[in-house]
């Protein structure tokens, strides 16, 4: 029988089991044994690599998705030289748009404050990159060989004490000039990639760890991601990486119906943002919230439309960007499970929180929901659920959030920097209040009713919430914690 812990933790991990309908049975081509077979013959692979690239060019031009179709094919079809071309791969990409991985615009306005010409600027990019991947086979080496070493024992808490004490000195005025903004170049670089180092020094604790080279391959993969590692880190690519022909063929066919959805989301949200920005014209939610802020008029239709537009349209942006970033990784033969799943299926504030951003989700378990769990209150297990799950989903939230957007204490110093983000620290603490109620509901076994109308109920109630929490949310810093509490009054009639 499991004990409480490990129900807690059941149902942390796990994605919610739904029954599979006819119709997903339908498109169920995975399944097909004669297209898995044409699959894993020559031109059936060819044929593959090729509808990956077209659909791929829709979103990225020709030019950059052969070059993700590429490198995906090199890695599922050569094992011999996976490491080398998913590092090589992944460089790059890097080498080639750093922007695509770096706030580039935040150091350069950096560089302007210090009257350092554009181009010095990129070189400190170029080598604060250089300095942090050459440091990062260093920490990763050695954390593999001491395993004592603070870093590879407490990975997040030395790194982000690191991060701190940089912006302490770089927000001092201590250095200036070129100085300066090499150490705000190396310190946004760092934030870019750290939760990427610390899932590799995580990986070292590990009987088999792999190679460094590519642990840095892995640092925003070529198959994309955002600041959270889409596919965790190297041990957990291992974990899901194709082991035969088949199951590659099955991963492959899986990425490409997932690219195929991306495709289709994306031009069912620029159809819905033609019809409720051009057609409609709805204002934009943090416009509306502006107009609140100045007095001018608007009725409280437009503006819950306003709302569940922005709401929907966040939505549908992050399944889309995962749903492209999943399919490569598949196509490469990484089994990644989806990053959103289905969100308006869930029954619950728990429920969403895994189906929503998954990788997110897994990043707060990994790094502030265990380390929580397996210290505190282990004889009153609720509380021990409760409180661990509010550290995730709140402190790890907020802190995450907060030292993402680190060029903003370059921009408006530290104390601002913390004032701005009052909005999204309230947003946190909800979100967390919510999530922890509902995991320890869920592990009290209390489960919604499959009726229909508990189905509608449950669905009001989840996005109610949803609706309500991206007014704070959305980690805009334009408006302060006061004026989105009033706008929220304001959409229930109460100015």
């Amino acid at each position: 029988m499991m004990s409480a812990s490990d129900s807690a933790i059941a149902s942390i991990r796990e994605r919610p089991d739904q029954p599979r309908r006819a119709l997903r049975d339908w498109f169920a081509f995975d399944q097909n044994t004669w297209l898995t077979n044409y699959v894993q013959s020559c031109v059936g692979r060819i044929v593959l690599l090729l509808l990956f690239t077209l659909f791929c060019s829709q979103t990225f031009g020709f030019v950059l998705s052969l070059g993700f179709t590429t490198a995906a094919a090199v890695c599922a079809y050569c094992p011999r030289f996976r490491t080398i071309s998913l590092f090589s791969a992944t460089l790059t990409i890097l080498m080639i748009s750093p922007s695509s991985r770096v706030a580039l615009h935040a150091i350069l306005s950096i560089a302007q404050r210090e009257h350092i010409s554009q181009a010095l600027g990129i070189r400190a990019v170029y080598l604060a990159i250089a300095g942090f991947f050459i440091g990062s086979f260093i920490v990763i080496t050695v954390a593999r060989h001491c395993k004592t070493w603070v870093l590879a024992r407490r990975p997040v808490m030395t790194l982000l004490a690191t991060v701190s004490l940089l912006c302490g000195v770089a927000a001092s005025s201590i250095l200036h000039g070129l100085a300066q903004v090499a150490l705000w170049a190396f310190i946004i670089v760092m934030v870019s990639y750290l939760w990427f180092l610390a899932y590799a020094l995580v990986d070292q604790r590990t009987r088999e760890p792999s190679p460094a080279l590519f642990q840095l391959g892995t640092f925003h993969p070529f198959w994309g991601s955002t600041t959270v590692p889409f596919g965790k880190g190297a041990a957990y690519l291992r974990k899901t990486l194709s082991k035969t022909r088949q199951d590659l063929a099955v991963t492959q066919i899986k990425g490409l119906k997932l690219l195929t959805w991306a495709l289709m989301l994306q031009y069912l949200e620029s159809g819905l943002s033609w019809l409720f920005n051009t057609a409609w014209i709805l204002p934009n939610l943090n416009d509306l919230q502006t107009l609140y802020v100045q007095g001018q008029a608007y009725s409280i239709a437009s503006a819950w439309g306003a709302l569940i537009w922005t709401t929907a349209d966040s939505a549908l942006h992050l399944a889309v960007g995962g749903h492209q970033v999943i399919a490569i990784a598949r196509l490469a033969g990484f089994r990644l499970p989806r990053n959103t799943w289905r969100p308006l299926e869930a029954r619950t504030i728990a429920e969403y929180w895994n189906r929503y951003y998954f990788y997110f989700k897994e990043l707060l378990v990994d790094f502030f929901f265990f380390p929580t769990f397996l210290r505190v209150f282990r004889k009153h297990p609720r509380l021990r659920t409760f409180f661990a799950t509010f550290m995730a989903a709140g402190v790890g939230n907020a802190v995450f959030h907060f030292f993402k957007d680190i060029q903003i204490v370059a921009e408006v110093g530290l104390w601002n920097a913390l004032i701005s983000f009052e909005s999204y620290l309230f947003y946190c603490f909800m979100l967390a209040l919510g999530i922890s109620i509902s995991q320890v509901r869920m592990n009290r076994g209390i489960k919604p009713s499959s009726s229909r109308y508990a189905i509608v109920w449950s669905f009001l109630c989840v996005w109610g919430f949803v609706l309500c929490l991206h007014i704070f949310g959305d980690e805009s810093r334009n408006h302060s914690l006061y004026e989105r509490l009033s706008f929220m009054a304001s959409l229930f009639g109460f100015n």
